[in-house]
C-alpha cells in the first residue's frame, strides 16, 4: 500500500487558524516529523509517533519522512505558518532532487501533499489592519542559508521600488545582526515617517503589536518572535490600524 507524505502548515499559533484540511491530515497520519515546537503542539494526540529534531536538521527531517512513508505510512512533515513560506516543502523537493537512483525509486511511490497554512505574514497584517493592502514582498533577514551581501540588495531594491515588506527571522542570538543591517538600509532608502509594524507572537496569548516611524526605531525591537511589516511610502495610520491604500500615486480605484 503507498504511503503518504503531507507536508503541513500549522497556522502562526493559535488553535483556531488551523485550517480545517490539515486537522483531517493530522486526525488520518500516523506519524509527524518536525522541528521540537511544532511536534510539541501534537503532543496529545495518541494516535501519532512523533519525531521531533532541531533547526538546521532540514534535509535529514524531509528524507526521515520519506523514507517512512514509502513503508505505507501516512506522514505528516510539520511546519508554522504555511509549509511553502521559508518552511518544509522546499526541503522535501530538495531532498527529491539530491535523492540517490534507489531513494527516488523508493520514494516515487509515495503520495506527496503540500497543505497550505496562514502565515505569520498574513496573521499579523489581520492583527495590524492591512498593512499589505498594496504590492509587497517577504524577505528573510537570516544569513544562514543566503549571503548577507544578498539580503541587503534585496531590502534595498524592495525599498526603492516602495514595496511594502514582510521580513521573517529579523534577529537571533546566533545572528543577531540582521535587522540592524536591514535598518540601516531602509534609512538610507526611505523617509523617516515610514511606517514600521511589529507583531511578536502573533495569534498567541502573549501577542504584542506596535507601530513606529523609521526614525523611532531600534534595532532592539524585534527577535526571532517577531514579524516585521514595513509600509511602504502611502502606507497611514487610522487610529489603532495601520494600512497601505489600494492605489498608488495617481491610479484610479479599481
Amino acid at each position: 500500500m503507498p504511503g503518504c507524505l503531507s507536508i503541513v502548515g500549522l497556522g502562526p499559533g493559535a488553535e483556531g487558524l488551523l485550517t480545517d484540511q490539515v486537522r483531517a491530515a493530522i486526525s488520518d497520519a500516523s506519524d509527524a516529523f518536525g522541528y521540537f515546537p511544532y511536534v510539541d503542539r501534537l503532543s496529545s494526540l495518541q494516535h501519532l509517533q512523533l519525531h521531533a529534531s532541531d533547526n538546521g536538521e532540514e534535509l535529514s527531517r524531509a528524507s526521515e519522512a520519506l523514507n517512512r512513508a514509502s513503508t505505507g505510512r501516512r506522514v505528516l512533515l510539520l511546519s508554522s505558518g504555511d509549509p511553502g513560506v521559508f518552511a518544509m516543502a522546499s526541503a522535501v523537493f530538495e531532498a527529491l532532487q539530491a535523492a540517490s537512483l534507489e531513494e527516488r525509486e523508493r520514494w516515487s511511490r509515495v503520495d506527496i501533499r503540500v497543505l497550505p497554512g496562514i502565515t505569520a505574514m498574513l496573521a499579523a497584517a489581520a492583527r495590524l489592519g492591512a498593512p499589505l493592502g498594496h504590492d509587497f514582498c517577504a524577505i528573510n533577514l537570516s544569513d544562514n542559508l543566503k549571503p548577507a551581501s544578498v539580503i541587503e540588495r534585496r531590502v534595498r531594491l524592495a525599498a526603492q521600488a516602495d514595496f511594502a515588506m514582510a521580513f521573517y527571522n529579523p534577529a537571533s542570538r546566533a545572528r543577531p545582526e540582521g535587522f540592524a543591517r536591514a535598518l540601516r538600509v531602509l534609512r538610507e532608502e526611505c523617509e523617516p515617517g515610514r511606517l514600521i509594524c511589529f507583531a511578536r507572537n502573533v495569534s498567541r496569548a502573549d501577542e504584542t503589536l506596535c507601530v513606529h516611524r523609521l526614525d523611532a526605531v531600534d534595532a532592539s525591537m524585534a527577535d526571532m518572535r517577531t514579524l516585521v511589516i514595513v509600509g511602504n511610502s502611502l502606507t497611514q495610520q487610522v487610529g489603532r490600524y495601520v494600512y497601505t491604500p489600494r492605489s498608488y500615486g495617481g491610479a484610479d480605484h479599481e
